[in-house]
């Protein structure tokens, strides 16, 4: 979508709202996604480490110099770069929602659209992604 800040200041409330859920619904689409692109390559670390012989540094050696874990880990990490960008979207027609005297989108207050790229938060959450 990629509007500008003072674009979107000058739409209608109902232009605005509609920006608002086509911006979150892409934010939802990619962040499943890129944790489903996550969970394969746990997966498939997981299937490299009891499929090798030797002990566990010399498995975890074998799984970090594979190429194609490297590849699919580069993806993963532009996949979660492009999920950011679209999070400061989210983020900015919700500032501009708020800052018309409106309250936020119900679901916006308080809630981390990053995802789970912050281990330390989720354990006191409570709740998952």
């Amino acid at each position: 979508m990629s509007l500008s800040a003072d674009a979107l200041y000058k739409m209608s409330d109902v232009e605005l709202l509609a920006a608002y859920v086509e911006s979150r619904r892409q934010f939802v689409e990619k962040k499943f996604t890129r944790d489903t692109h996550r969970a394969r390559l746990d997966w498939i670390k997981a299937k490299m480490f009891t499929g090798s012989s030797g002990g566990v540094t010399e498995r975890n050696m074998a799984i970090d110099v594979s190429e194609e874990i490297a590849r699919k880990g580069q993806e993963l990490r532009e996949m979660t770069r492009d999920l950011d960008l679209l999070k400061v979207e989210v983020d900015i027609i919700a500032i501009v929602i708020r800052s018309r005297g409106a309250s936020a989108p119900a679901g916006v207050q308080g809630e981390d659209l990053g995802g789970g790229d912050h281990p330390e938060r989720e354990g006191r959450s409570g709740s998952s992604d």
